[in-house]
């Protein structure tokens, strides 16, 4: 932000500002080799991880993820996964339309400083000990989709102002009304980054066994990659006007809503361990052995 704090007119973004992001990721691979491997890492009762690649066989390891995306909860989470960040593109439409290049800069402060806030917050409240797991799960979900919806409402009614007044607007920190059009999309960045605690948060209340959570974390990337690859590439086309990708992403997250609500109120108050299952009644009768046999719980 401080190499374009003086630009308060609609452009581009420096060279030098390129540069110093390029520069921040390639530190990225040096500095991955400073990571622990998994094997020294020692939890604080003592035990230490598994190896989730030791003995595993590829095609086997593809039938089980295939199995793991037919579970019920997985299976409903996949429209929360593609649709619910597809609003990101917008806001990169939004800011880059409407806004002066110091304050595309303060977006992209504000929203770093919103996603730790809501790492922050989320870490805490889902981890609160006052409520049930289920009770916990069904409170951060209906914040979500009020928040949501309210979100919504308000970046519709700004997209229709703004694309209808003339002469064009450039919002800058200087001008009257910069509060509504800017709050809006700091918002929207916490609520993005808050989904991504909700969604590993809630994968982990249904099992707690190693292996499967890695299956299953690879199906929620590769969910979250495609609907970013798509909203993305729908961003880019020329003859798609920013309000239709706007509705367009209202309408992904709706879809989400009943979904994301069924997985919800099916929540644990504990994970399973390795190997346990359910009955029909949503009790744990038993487990099985690591040769296979069957172990019944009195």
């Amino acid at each position: 932000m401080s190499l374009n704090v003086h630009k308060n007119k609609r452009g581009k973004v420096s060279y030098s500002t390129y540069i110093t992001l390029i520069a921040l990721q390639c530190l990225g691979l040096p500095l991955s080799f400073l990571i622990s491997a998994p094997e020294k890492v020692i939890r604080p009762n003592g035990t230490k991880l598994e190896d989730p690649t030791k003995g595993k066989v590829v095609l086997k390891e593809f039938r089980k993820l295939f199995k793991l995306l037919c579970t019920k909860r997985v299976f409903l989470l996949i429209p929360i996964l593609i649709g619910f960040n597809w609003n990101t593109t917008y806001q990169s439409i939004y800011l880059t339309k409407y806004f002066s290049v110091r304050s595309r800069a303060l977006g992209a402060l504000t929203s770093g400083i919103a996603a730790t806030a809501a790492n922050v917050f989320w870490g805490w409240f889902l981890d609160i000990k006052r409520f049930s797991r289920p009770v916990v799960a069904r409170i951060a979900w209906s914040f979500f989709v009020v928040i949501m919806l309210s979100l919504f409402s308000w970046q519709i009614a700004n997209e229709h102002l703004y694309s209808h007044t003339l002469p064009k607007v450039t919002l800058d920190w200087e001008n009257t009304g910069f509060g509504r059009a800017f709050a809006v999309n700091v918002l929207f960045r916490f609520m993005n980054e808050s989904h991504y605690m909700f969604v590993y948060w809630i994968i982990g209340t249904f099992n707690n066994d190693l292996e499967t959570l890695t299956l299953t974390v690879g199906i929620v990337r590769s969910f979250e990659s495609m609907g970013s690859a798509v909203s993305f590439g729908m961003g880019a086309a020329k003859n798609v006007t920013p309000m239709t990708n706007l509705i367009v992403a209202f309408c992904m997250f709706v879809i989400c809503i009943p979904t994301t609500s069924l997985v919800v109120f099916e929540v644990p108050e504990h994970p399973l361990e390795k190997g346990e299952s359910l009955d029909s009644d949503g009790e744990v009768v038993g487990r099985e052995s690591d040769d296979g046999v069957a172990v019944v719980k009195n």
